[in-house]
């Protein structure tokens, strides 16, 4: 079952606005011609004209503007709205997707009978959003680090995700935020992947932008990601071997809930930076300067590698068709996917 988010515009006399007006000026917007745009979007030409005149009526303003000889593109409006509704998506996919595995697994379990669900609490990613594909029941739900190692210690999961730099200077430091969650449980690591983090910027702004001192620079504008997240974690410690304090970036202050809402934010031309997955910005076309590889890893109390559906994903995590899709991400690399080891371990490694 897929759930996905929409925008449902409803005028004050009641009438409603066909959310299939959002494919077709995306399809537009990336080939500039009508025809493919309504072929794109599955409608016919004569209908596409008549959603665009639709919603030139019902915002009062134009859509899209013909430009004679060089095809049609959208109008401000139109492009505002694109991004408007992008940017709902990015935000919200991951709680939906949290709650489509949610009731899934509810009703598979209602309709063959109670059996063994493996319950993964993750923070957002491209790669953990493949796990579902094992073949295992997988009830994937996304939270920030803290939240999934919480829910572990409480039982009420049984994997949870964790990302940690390569660089030992800042693995030591992450280490220490969640020293206590980490402390109270007997865990052992899921090796997974190795993801690039790093600035998320257009094109446009290459010149002016290159590093973590140019956020600082008047007129540059910053989107962050939620207090949270380990992502933001990253960023704050990255921030503070440069010795450069939040305050010092117009709009640190303003915060989006995942990867692929911070890109779009950018793309939109709402902000001009922002810190996130290479993954996300290749998403919508934008440049990326990387500061930091991390290891994104599962952890699992050592008692429970014994069952057979953990058993099941770590056999699948190595199989020679998930590291091909994990090959397909920008940005991401296998780092001995599947295999079990300490964080002893894992640690003494990048030291060596």
């Amino acid at each position: 079952m897929n759930i996905t988010p929409a925008w449902l515009f409803r005028s004050d006399d009641g009438e409603l606005l066909d959310p299939v007006l959002f494919r077709l000026l995306a399809n537009l917007r990336e080939s500039g011609k009508l025809t493919r745009a309504a072929e794109a979007a599955g409608v016919s030409y004569r209908h596409a004209w008549n959603l665009l005149n639709r919603g030139e009526a019902f915002f009062g303003m134009a859509l899209v503007e013909m430009r004679k000889g060089h095809g049609t593109r959208l109008s401000p409006l139109g492009e505002k709205l694109l991004w408007s509704e992008q940017r709902v998506k990015a935000r919200l996919g991951p709680q939906i997707d949290s709650m489509a595995s949610e009731l899934n697994n509810q009703l598979q379990q209602l309709l063959a009978g109670a059996h063994p669900v493996l319950r993964l609490h993750a923070t957002h990613g491209y790669a953990v959003a493949l796990l579902p594909g094992s073949g295992s029941e997988l009830d994937l739900r996304y939270c920030h680090p803290g939240e999934a190692l919480n829910a572990m210690e409480r039982g009420e999961c049984d994997l949870a995700s964790f990302h940690l730099p390569t660089c030992p200077r800042l693995a030591a430091r992450v280490m220490q935020v969640y020293r206590q969650s980490l402390g109270r449980q007997k865990l052992r690591v899921i090796r997974f992947v190795t993801r690039r983090q790093g600035l998320i910027l257009r094109a446009a702004d290459r010149d002016r932008i290159g590093g973590l001192s140019d956020l600082t620079r008047p007129g540059v504008r910053f989107i962050n990601r939620d207090e949270h997240s380990g992502t933001r974690i990253l960023f704050n410690l990255l921030l503070e071997e440069e010795g450069i304090g939040e305050a010092q970036i117009q709009g640190a202050e303003r915060e989006e809930f995942t990867h692929t809402a911070v890109a779009a934010y950018v793309a939109s031309g709402m902000a001009d930076v922002g810190f996130g997955l290479e993954a996300a910005a290749a998403q919508f076309g934008l440049d990326f300067e990387p500061l930091s590889t991390e290891h994104y890893l599962l952890v699992c109390p050592e008692d429970r590698l014994r069952q057979q559906n953990v058993q099941e994903l770590l056999t699948f995590m190595g199989s020679r068709g998930f590291l091909a899709q994990l090959e397909s991400l920008t940005g991401y690399a296998a780092d001995r996917c599947g295999e079990v080891e300490t964080f002893e371990a894992l640690l003494a490694g990048d030291r060596a």
